[in-house]
């Protein structure tokens, strides 16, 4: 498992654990798992450090922690020495016809590109937006109550990581998913307006959504450190999909038999990261 202390990582360890399959968690420093998960000490960033770790795993949920693809070859080389499967954690705007040059669809496009020409049993999972991105606004929620952002219109039919763990589950342990890039959506499309008031329901007070200009939000993400290139990629993309909402699907219930959770659902289930 790469990306383990991650929110998606974490909810995927946290699910094999519970299944009783053996996990074997990657990471570059102290970190804390269930009992009978295995840390073992490696970086994505360091191919040569992943041999050790790799001895022994059958299948790695990869989750590529950089905004570009240098180094993927030899850590895809590396994983092919001992593993036979990759459950790669991808992108929906991979192959969806967006504009070439986008810094997250770029390396997506080329991580999914080296898996499959590796020889790997593989699979892509393709989300759209992580509901716990919106975890980004936890502080001015319990500081102020209000959501300054760009875009209050924007509605996208984020995942709660529990669903999307649980497809990773079974592209994992089963044969279900081998060879395929799903899509995987969220049960509906939620505007960021309607999204802020259903985490105020869920902590118990209401908070508001104050719409800023696209280029007030460019400058505070630079600001605040997040790169250029990312920043240039992200918002723009948003933008766009005001007239050209992505599409809502029922993989999470195909695939799992369990529906997507709502937006709602995932509010309360994280009430206490907003108080």
């Amino acid at each position: 498992m790469t990306g383990a202390t991650g929110r998606v990582g974490g909810a995927v360890v946290a699910q094999l654990h519970a299944a009783g399959v053996p996990v074997r968690a990657l990471v570059r420093g102290e970190a804390d798992f269930p009992e009978g998960v295995q840390a073992v000490r490696g970086d994505l960033g360091d191919p040569a450090s992943l041999d050790t770790a790799l001895e022994g795993v059958d299948s790695v949920f990869l989750v590529w922690p950089f905004l570009g693809a240098e180094g993927a070859p030899d850590v895809i080389d590396a994983i092919g020495r001992h593993v036979r499967r990759v459950v790669y954690l991808s992108s929906a705007g991979v192959g969806s016809g967006e504009k070439p040059g986008e810094a997250i669809t770029m390396f997506h496009t080329e991580l999914e590109r080296l898996i499959e020409a590796s020889g790997l049993e593989w699979t892509a999972l393709r989300p759209t937006g992580f509901a716990s991105n919106t975890l980004g606004w936890a502080e001015e929620i319990r500081t102020t109550g209000v959501v300054r952002a760009p875009l209050a219109r924007l509605a996208r039919p984020l995942i709660h990581e529990a669903d999307l763990a649980a497809v990773a589950v079974q592209a994992l342990t089963t044969d279900v998913l081998l060879g395929v890039r799903p899509l995987i959506t969220g049960r509906e499309l939620i505007t960021q307006e309607r999204q802020v008031a259903l985490i105020g329901e869920a902590v118990g007070r209401p908070v508001r959504f104050e719409e800023i200009a696209l280029e007030e939000a460019v400058e505070q993400m630079k600001a605040a450190g997040y790169p250029a290139e990312l920043v240039e990629a992200v918002l723009p993309a948003q933008a766009e999909l005001l007239d050209n909402p992505e599409p809502v699907n029922d993989a999470v219930e195909r695939i799992t038999g369990t529906p997507a959770r709502s937006f709602r659902e995932w509010a309360v289930d994280h009430a206490a990261d907003f108080r």
